[in-house]
């Protein structure tokens, strides 16, 4: 016995330069990652303002401790409370398996554990190009109507943002023509990312240039100082894989295959709705017929009325006398 297909059908979810951008990210973000903690790691710590030799304590700090035997601790000091992240964060192991101090590990770094010269080649290499592409994107979110059609919340979506809320609390998703649109959730998250973090996360980044500090003077002071700077891009950074590792678990619980083919082919699969059985109607009730009294001829008593006005009629003397005879 062969199973049959659930009812349903396909729909063009994703134009092609939508998907060729979203690859190219897909591409691009690792890379930034793993070479931009590389870069960290030359030195390990983050500082607010101008410089980092004012003499305040970091905010950040990746170090690691070494005791009178010898044994390497690893530190993560924030906001000067530290905590021991040996293994991991400050101390990680080396090529021999002992422990060295280093603030990311080794595996999470490319292209090599200590290699910043080149970390810093590939970084920029691939930060221009999704520079571009982002650029590219928003020009065609624009141009195409695909930022008012698809992104832009509507008066019902923001109505809907309680429900829609609690629905991704209780992992219920949307089915059926409701899967065809985004949610005010994911709009506001893509919203969000394609115009606030990715264009911070980059001018960010060419702040911690010296050439762009020389190009328009004083213009990093806007956001604190080129320190200030290296934070705030720090942050953002991680904030985008939050945004990844959230964004790549609704991929998942919502029908990974599906959701793949719609990002490589474009078409996304719809299940039909299932149709409700109709509701039964009861029969009307049967009255009983009402047997209706015989029609009467205009003109023409019963005896029965006659005799009753008969009886209503008052009684004359003569009448009276006689009955008494």
């Amino acid at each position: 016995m062969t199973k049959s297909k659930p009812a349903g059908s396909l729909y063009h979810r994703h134009s092609l330069p939508v998907r060729i951008m979203h690859w190219l990210s897909v591409v691009t973000l690792p890379i930034l990652l793993m070479s931009g903690l590389n870069i960290f790691n030359a030195n390990p710590e983050l500082h607010w303002g101008r410089s980092s030799y004012t003499g305040a304590p970091p905010l950040l700090e990746l170090r690691s401790r070494e005791d009178a035997d010898g044994n390497v601790t690893g530190i993560t000091r924030i906001f000067g409370r530290e905590f021991d992240t040996t293994g991991f964060l400050g101390a990680s192991s080396d090529r021999e398996g002992g422990l060295e101090e280093r603030g990311f590990p080794a595996w999470l770094t490319i292209p090599g554990s200590r290699w910043l010269a080149m970390a810093r080649r590939w970084h920029l290499t691939f930060a221009w190009v999704f520079g571009v592409n982002g650029i590219c994107l928003v020009v065609y979110s624009v141009l195409s109507r695909h930022l008012q059609r698809d992104l832009l919340p509507t008066g019902r979506d923001w109505r809907s943002m309680g429900a829609t809320l609690r629905d991704h609390l209780l992992l219920r998703h949307a089915t059926g023509e409701a899967a065809q649109s985004y949610n005010v959730l994911q709009k506001l998250a893509y919203l969000g990312v394609i115009f606030l973090l990715f264009p911070l996360v980059i001018v960010n980044g060419l702040g911690m240039s010296p050439a762009m500090d020389a190009l328009l003077p004083g213009w990093v002071d806007i956001f604190g100082g080129r320190q200030a700077m290296r934070t705030i891009h720090f942050i953002i950074s991680w904030a985008l894989v939050a945004f990844t590792a959230v964004h790549l678990f609704q991929v998942a619980v919502t029908g990974f295959r599906n959701n793949l083919r719609s990002i490589i082919t474009g078409n996304y699969w719809v299940a039909s709705e299932p149709v409700p059985p109709p509701v039964p109607v009861p029969e009307a009730a049967v009255m009983p017929e009402m047997v209706s009294a015989p029609e009467k001829e205009p003109g023409k008593e019963s005896e029965q009325e006659k005799a009753r006005k008969q009886e209503a009629k008052p009684q004359t003397g003569s009448e009276t006398e006689h009955e008494q005879g």
